[in-house]
């Protein structure tokens, strides 16, 4: 099973950044895909609010819908301690969100961790 750990969310001005980071441990070879979803409260973790996502075995990234995230957000991995960052510039107040990172496996279910929170202030 894998373990995911989120860290690098706060408070911080429009324009801002911040870098969130998704530590996976465990059976980290058994992971197929990670990545991100941000969730405002009443909304649901699926595609529509999809930040980012990597395929482990062979880092292609792919960017969620939202035009603003790719051009303002990027994702990247540091395979010697199997953590995917995103890092996230020119925040606005609508990046406000909690971000999950999520691990989906080659077989089984989802893997998500606790989420951390992002706060853009205006």
């Amino acid at each position: 099973q894998v373990q995911l750990v989120e860290s690098g969310g706060g408070l911080v001005q429009t324009g801002g950044s911040l870098r969130l980071a998704c530590a996976a441990s465990g059976r980290t070879s058994d992971i197929h895909t990670l990545g991100w979803f941000r969730q405002e409260p009443g909304e649901s973790r699926d595609e529509a609010n999809l930040v980012a996502r990597i395929t482990w075995s062979n880092g292609r990234i792919d960017y969620g819908h939202d035009d603003s995230v790719k051009d303002r957000f990027t994702m990247y991995k540091d395979n010697t301690k199997d953590t995917v960052y995103l890092q996230m510039d020119r925040l606005k107040p609508e990046d406000t969100a909690r971000y999950h990172c999520y691990a989906d496996p080659h077989n089984g279910p989802r893997t998500w961790g606790q989420g951390t929170q992002v706060t853009v202030s205006s």
